[in-house]
């Protein structure tokens, strides 16, 4: 059994978002953050992709969250 996924924030960060996430979990909610944006990529984005999946969870998390985010909001005004 694998242990849940820590929630993505949804709104501004304001502490460290603690938790673990192993590397493909984190890969596959980057890659669905970006996805969901209507980002297209490239094969050197999927290559920084991968790069950002093995940072640590609460890096990989905020920048999640900022795609969230910045997807709902339908981007810069």
């Amino acid at each position: 059994m694998s242990a849940p996924i820590p929630p993505v924030p949804t709104g501004p960060v304001h502490a460290c978002p603690w938790g673990y996430v192993g590397t493909a979990v984190q890969r596959a909610l980057l890659l669905e953050a970006l996805h969901g944006a209507g980002v297209e990529l490239g094969e050197y984005d999927t290559r920084i992709v991968d790069w950002l999946a093995g940072w640590d969870w609460p890096t990989v998390v905020v920048i999640v969250s900022w795609l969230h985010r910045a997807d709902r909001t339908g981007g810069p005004t």
